[in-house]
Protein backbone atom coordinates (compact mmCIF):
# COMPACT_ATOMS: atom_id res chain seq x y z
CA UNK A 1 0.00 0.00 0.00
CA UNK A 2 0.95 3.28 -0.23
CA UNK A 3 1.97 5.61 1.85
CA UNK A 4 1.77 9.25 2.40
CA UNK A 5 4.88 10.99 4.03
CA UNK A 6 4.76 14.18 5.96
CA UNK A 7 8.03 15.81 7.34
CA UNK A 8 7.97 13.66 9.81
CA UNK A 9 7.52 10.66 8.72
CA UNK A 10 9.90 11.35 6.17
CA UNK A 11 12.81 12.15 8.65
CA UNK A 12 11.84 8.61 10.48
CA UNK A 13 11.64 6.52 7.19
CA UNK A 14 14.25 8.04 4.39
CA UNK A 15 16.22 10.82 5.97
CA UNK A 16 16.63 13.05 8.84
CA UNK A 17 18.14 16.10 7.22
CA UNK A 18 17.89 18.42 10.54
CA UNK A 19 20.41 15.66 12.41
CA UNK A 20 22.68 14.85 9.01
CA UNK A 21 23.92 16.77 6.34
CA UNK A 22 25.74 13.34 4.59
CA UNK A 23 22.74 12.03 2.46
CA UNK A 24 22.06 8.43 5.28
CA UNK A 25 18.89 6.36 3.94
CA UNK A 26 17.03 5.43 7.09
CA UNK A 27 14.90 2.38 5.14
CA UNK A 28 15.56 -1.08 5.50
CA UNK A 29 14.37 -1.76 2.04
CA UNK A 30 14.80 0.22 -1.30
CA UNK A 31 12.03 2.98 -1.90
CA UNK A 32 10.51 5.32 -4.81
CA UNK A 33 9.19 8.46 -3.93
CA UNK A 34 6.13 10.15 -6.01
CA UNK A 35 6.32 14.16 -5.41
CA UNK A 36 2.90 14.84 -6.93
CA UNK A 37 0.03 17.39 -6.48
CA UNK A 38 -3.91 16.66 -6.31
CA UNK A 39 -4.83 19.23 -9.63
CA UNK A 40 -1.85 17.20 -12.14
CA UNK A 41 -2.84 15.24 -14.78
CA UNK A 42 0.13 13.22 -14.93
CA UNK A 43 0.10 12.63 -11.46
CA UNK A 44 -3.21 11.16 -11.39
CA UNK A 45 -2.05 9.08 -14.45
CA UNK A 46 0.47 7.48 -12.67
CA UNK A 47 -1.13 7.19 -9.49
CA UNK A 48 -2.96 3.70 -10.13
CA UNK A 49 0.30 2.60 -12.02
CA UNK A 50 1.92 3.04 -8.53
CA UNK A 51 -1.17 1.20 -6.47
CA UNK A 52 -0.15 -1.89 -8.68
CA UNK A 53 3.48 -1.66 -8.20
CA UNK A 54 3.38 -1.42 -4.72
CA UNK A 55 1.30 -4.76 -4.66
CA UNK A 56 3.48 -6.47 -7.29
CA UNK A 57 6.61 -5.92 -5.08
CA UNK A 58 5.30 -5.95 -1.69
CA UNK A 59 7.88 -6.48 0.96
CA UNK A 60 10.54 -5.85 -1.83
CA UNK A 61 10.45 -2.03 -1.68
CA UNK A 62 8.73 0.89 -0.12
CA UNK A 63 6.70 3.38 -2.79
CA UNK A 64 5.71 6.58 -0.48
CA UNK A 65 3.46 9.45 -2.06
CA UNK A 66 4.41 13.33 -0.93
CA UNK A 67 2.11 16.00 -1.92
CA UNK A 68 4.00 19.04 -2.90
CA UNK A 69 1.16 21.65 -2.04
CA UNK A 70 1.51 20.56 1.75
CA UNK A 71 4.77 19.62 2.40
CA UNK A 72 6.47 22.70 0.50
CA UNK A 73 9.73 22.33 2.40
CA UNK A 74 10.47 19.01 1.25
CA UNK A 75 9.57 19.83 -2.29
CA UNK A 76 12.16 22.89 -1.77
CA UNK A 77 14.73 20.43 -0.43
CA UNK A 78 14.50 18.06 -3.21
CA UNK A 79 14.55 21.09 -6.14
CA UNK A 80 10.91 20.02 -7.24
CA UNK A 81 10.30 21.84 -10.43
CA UNK A 82 7.98 20.18 -12.11
CA UNK A 83 5.68 17.45 -10.86
CA UNK A 84 5.52 14.30 -10.89
CA UNK A 85 9.11 14.02 -10.31
CA UNK A 86 9.78 10.29 -8.40
CA UNK A 87 12.92 9.76 -6.38
CA UNK A 88 14.50 6.17 -6.37
CA UNK A 89 16.50 5.76 -3.38
CA UNK A 90 18.34 2.21 -3.28
CA UNK A 91 19.51 1.02 0.33
CA UNK A 92 22.95 1.87 -0.58
CA UNK A 93 24.25 4.65 -2.80
CA UNK A 94 22.55 8.14 -4.19
CA UNK A 95 18.85 8.54 -4.49
CA UNK A 96 18.23 9.44 -8.47
CA UNK A 97 15.64 11.68 -9.70
CA UNK A 98 13.41 11.19 -12.62
CA UNK A 99 10.58 13.62 -13.85
CA UNK A 100 7.28 12.83 -15.65
CA UNK A 101 4.56 10.43 -15.58
CA UNK A 102 6.68 6.92 -16.33
CA UNK A 103 4.93 3.40 -18.02
CA UNK A 104 4.82 0.73 -15.81
CA UNK A 105 7.79 -1.12 -17.57
CA UNK A 106 9.83 1.98 -17.27
CA UNK A 107 9.46 2.10 -13.43
CA UNK A 108 10.07 -1.61 -13.15
CA UNK A 109 13.25 -0.83 -15.06
CA UNK A 110 14.39 1.42 -12.62
CA UNK A 111 13.40 -0.80 -9.83
CA UNK A 112 15.63 -3.42 -11.53
CA UNK A 113 18.32 -1.15 -12.40
CA UNK A 114 18.36 1.59 -9.79
CA UNK A 115 16.91 -0.43 -6.88
CA UNK A 116 18.07 -3.42 -7.91
CA UNK A 117 14.57 -4.98 -7.30
CA UNK A 118 12.75 -7.18 -9.28
CA UNK A 119 9.35 -9.33 -8.91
Amino acid sequence: MLEHLTKETFKEKVFDFEANKEWKYAGDKPCLIDFYADWCGPCKAVAPILEELSKDYDGKLDIYKIDTEVERELSGMFGIQSIPSLLFIPSEGQPQMAQGALPKESLEKAFKDVLKVEK
